[in-house]
């Protein structure tokens, strides 16, 4: 099965609250020129983009993986899991 047909099984019940978000955009930046965003190719959602300077964060995407929290190399990246009953949840469990 393709990720994308995998990501279709998958159903997300949105948090008014991000469970993501970025410590410092400076520390983006510099990550963007030296090391190109790992964040943004670690994760299998798209959840990152780089757009006119800063990193935007579409964290209804979210699959709750963790890889960019992981692969951040400044720790610029707080990671939570979303409030009780929200959140990804995965439909042949």
């Amino acid at each position: 099965m393709r990720v994308e047909e995998r990501l279709y099984t998958l159903r997300y019940k949105r948090d008014e609250k991000p469970h993501l978000e970025i410590k410092d955009q400076a520390n983006c930046a510099k990550c963007y020129d030296t090391y190109k965003s790992p964040c943004i190719t670690v994760c299998p959602a798209n959840v990152y983009s780089f757009t006119e300077g800063k990193i935007v964060i579409s964290y209804e995407n979210c699959l709750e993986c963790g890889a960019c929290k992981i692969v951040c190399p400044f720790n610029n990246i707080i990671w939570r899991y979303p409030r009780y009953g929200l959140g990804i949840s995965l439909r042949y469990g």
